[in-house]
């Protein structure tokens, strides 16, 4: 898997989900935070984004905008506008489309509003070196797969049929993989530092790929610096420079991303999780986990499945 979605998918934690709202004017409606990132299409119509922080923003037909944190913020038609809170209604159970219309007799928007869950908390520099909140503006001619992938997510979620759940979230998770590739585009002036640079970095980026491919290898930074051509100490002072940490740190933290990941999704023995990322030794892994995350991995395990029953009200 390339880096750049090998990052993404272990940062997952759940399905996305994805909200067509109709809204006429007057309107403001107020979105919650999320555990992870949210983004938000204008199909038809205008609105404005009011951020935690900060200056409105316009927006005009065809805009997008991504919120890495999830953060609150709210979305109306004008700046001062009383807010109602967002609560959509799903089309069936269990489907990641939902429904959400304020009612008025004014100018009407249309807005295409979803949620990735992300693990946004763990440290890495895909999420970690975007801004809180990405605009991009509608322009003709650019970014033509991004473009397409919303049109046809609109189509979808205005008339879902027989399999739209599957091709909703298939063109939300693409949706993310290019707003992410559409806003590295437009980053002339990051390409000596940032992910966005390692991503196409002749000398980091074979280094990137083989941790991913292999975290557990005994990596080190002379095998890591061999990939490329270099000596070990030019190595990682260019790895460095550009990711903005170590060779080494980068390992270990992605293992520990990787080991998440694994205790998530599969029913693998710890011991096991532990020598797929290069831990020769159980207490080792657990003593380096219990440091990036809070808790010993049986615990974290233990507390996602508990997370994941269903209540008695669900």
């Amino acid at each position: 898997m390339d880096i750049l979605s090998d990052a993404l998918d272990a940062l997952r934690t759940g399905r996305p989900a994805v909200v067509r709202t109709e809204a006429r004017a007057p309107w403001a409606v107020r979105f919650q935070p999320v555990a992870g990132a949210g983004f938000h299409v204008v199909a038809e119509g205008g609105c404005h984004l009011v951020p935690p922080d900060g200056e409105p923003l316009a927006l005009g037909p065809g805009d997008i905008i991504f919120l890495r944190r999830g953060s609150g913020h709210t979305l109306c038609d004008t700046p001062g506008t009383p807010a109602i809170d967002f609560v959509p209604d799903k089309v069936g159970a269990g489907s990641p489309i939902g429904r959400f219309t304020v009612p008025g007799e004014g100018a009407a928007a249309v807005l295409i509003c979803g949620a990735y869950p992300l693990d946004v908390e763990r440290r890495h520099p895909v999420l970690g070196d975007l801004p809180d909140v990405i605009h991009l503006p509608a322009r003709p001619g650019r970014h033509p797969a991004l473009r397409s992938a919303v049109e046809q997510l609109c189509a979808e979620i205005q008339a879902p049929q027989p399999g739209s759940d599957t091709v909703v979230a298939t063109l939300v998770d693409l949706l993310l993989l290019y707003i992410l590739r559409s806003w590295y585009a437009e980053q002339p002036d990051q390409r000596a530092r940032g992910w966005a640079a390692a991503l196409g970095d002749p000398v980091v980026a074979p280094a990137l790929q083989a941790i991913h491919d292999d975290p557990g290898h005994p990596w080190t930074v002379e095998s890591l610096g061999e990939r490329a051509g270099l000596s070990r100490a030019a190595f990682a002072r260019r790895f460095a420079t550009v990711v903005g940490e170590p060779p080494l740190t980068y390992l270990t933290d992605w293992r520990m991303v990787t080991a998440a990941r694994m205790l998530r999704q599969s029913g693998d023995p710890l011991a096991a999780i532990a020598e797929r990322n290069g831990y020769t030794s159980e207490f080792a892994f657990a003593k380096a986990f219990k440091r990036r995350f809070g808790m010993p991995p049986g615990a974290y395990r233990k507390e996602l499945r508990q997370a994941a029953v269903p209540g008695p009200s669900q």
